[in-house]
């Protein structure tokens, strides 16, 4: 049988707080012509309550960072509007990403299941031309690669 490559909805970094929330409390790291920043979380941990998606204020303890639209592996795609003035650019830009990305992030989200970790990754594209796309997909590789050794 052959493998389906998809992306749903919830595997889609779209909440505002999530999104909020890597880029202040994750890690990045560089590497041309991406920088990824990525958030490392244990599925159902514990945190302080009222922070991000789960429970408010007063009505527990304790957040949960399982939802109903919750995925293990949840990425996003961003390009400067400084080097690309036009919004067709950064959209071919974000669409490459997000093309090479849905094809290669198999064994990421393996493990993340197999480890019981949620991660939120968003990738800045950070170079000053149009990438090809065989650029791209080869540096979306390389990454997903160094996510899975972070993981480990």
């Amino acid at each position: 049988m052959s493998q389906r490559f998809t992306w749903k909805r919830a595997e889609k970094l779209k909440s505002r707080k999530r999104i909020e929330r890597v880029f202040r409390e994750g890690k990045s790291f560089s590497l041309f012509p991406y920088r990824v920043i990525f958030l490392l979380e244990s599925v159902g941990a514990p945190g302080p309550a009222g922070v991000g998606d789960g429970v408010a204020p007063g009505e527990g303890s304790a957040r949960m960072v399982v939802k109903a639209d919750w995925a293990a592996l949840q990425a996003g795609f961003g390009a400067s509007s400084r080097h690309f003035k036009k919004a067709v650019d950064r959209n071919r830009i974000k669409r490459l990403g997000r093309e090479a990305y849905r094809l290669q992030k198999e064994p990421l989200l393996q493990r993340l299941t197999g480890r019981g970790l949620s991660l939120a990754v968003f990738f800045i594209y950070t170079g000053k031309e149009l990438p090809e796309y065989a650029t791209v997909t080869e540096k979306i590789g390389v990454i997903l690669q160094k996510l899975i050794k972070e993981i480990a």
